[in-house]
């Protein structure tokens, strides 16, 4: 019997891919910060779908975390074919406006946790026959976004880190697969601290966390390499990579710099 860990489990998307991956009779351990959704979920989840759940408290911007939670996954005897490594948050705005310490506490969850994760849990992984490592990047990582500076690099970060270690472990039983959703229906924006403006201009092409979960599942289980959510959000990657680069900084900084 074994077990997808998902982090972020509480709400939005990975509330959703938790919700996906019961439906499909997998079980689950949840990692957030909240105890009470967690276990509200898991609890649901178990209820509805028949599938064994657990949940884990806890702060991923402890530079501890990883390490806490493998050793409460060996405590408890889980054993893990699905890693998904999808907490992640934003801060908007000009770089200036966040202390040393908030990048640091953001770039732990959004960088170092997958990374630290991902490392812990390869013996393990090794094991099944067939296992998968979800990291949910976003639409950002495809280029500079001057007033989501340090997130969008952060999410090229997981893109990229992906698709290497895809490549190194090609042929292993452990595939990569990074997912990049663009605006999704969740507390993002509210988190980053998103600006009205740029709220307005991506509401109408938002998809659902739903959606995105169903897509990202989809592709894991396809042992697709890389992404992107919608068409849209695929154009706009392309026309990115297609278009000098200072144009696409200047669009980005007109919906997110305050400047």
């Amino acid at each position: 019997m074994s077990y997808a860990l998902i982090t972020g489990a509480s709400k939005g998307i990975g509330k959703a891919i938790a919700e996906e991956l019961a439906s499909r009779k997998i079980n689950l351990l949840l990692v957030a910060r909240s105890s009470s959704l967690l276990q509200a979920i898991a609890e649901e989840l178990a209820n509805r779908f028949g599938v064994n759940t657990d949940w884990l408290a806890i702060d991923l911007s402890s530079p501890a975390a990883p390490e806490q939670i493998v050793a409460w996954l060996e405590e408890k005897g889980y054993p893990v074919h699905i890693l998904v490594n999808n907490a992640g948050y934003g801060l908007s705005g000009a770089f200036s406006s966040y202390t040393a310490k908030e990048y640091r506490e953001m770039m732990q969850v959004n960088m170092n946790v997958p990374v630290e994760l991902t490392a812990l849990l390869i013996p393990e992984l090794k094991k099944h026959p067939k296992s998968y490592i979800l990291n949910i990047g976003s639409s950002a990582a495809y280029q500079a976004v001057p007033g989501l500076t340090v997130y969008a690099a952060s999410k090229s970060f997981i893109v990229n880190f992906s698709r290497g270690l895809q490549y190194e472990l090609r042929n292993t039983p452990v595939s990569v697969t990074a997912v990049s959703p663009g605006g999704t229906n969740t507390d993002f924006a509210s988190r980053a601290q998103v600006s009205l403006k740029a709220v307005k201009a991506g509401e109408k092409l938002n998809m659902s966390s739903e959606a995105v979960a169903k897509l990202a599942v989809n592709a894991m289980f396809a042992r697709k390499t890389e992404l992107v959510t919608g068409f849209v959000n695929q154009l706009g990657a392309f026309l990115v990579w297609l278009l000098p680069k200072k144009l696409a900084e200047k669009t980005a900084a007109g919906i997110y710099s305050n400047d």
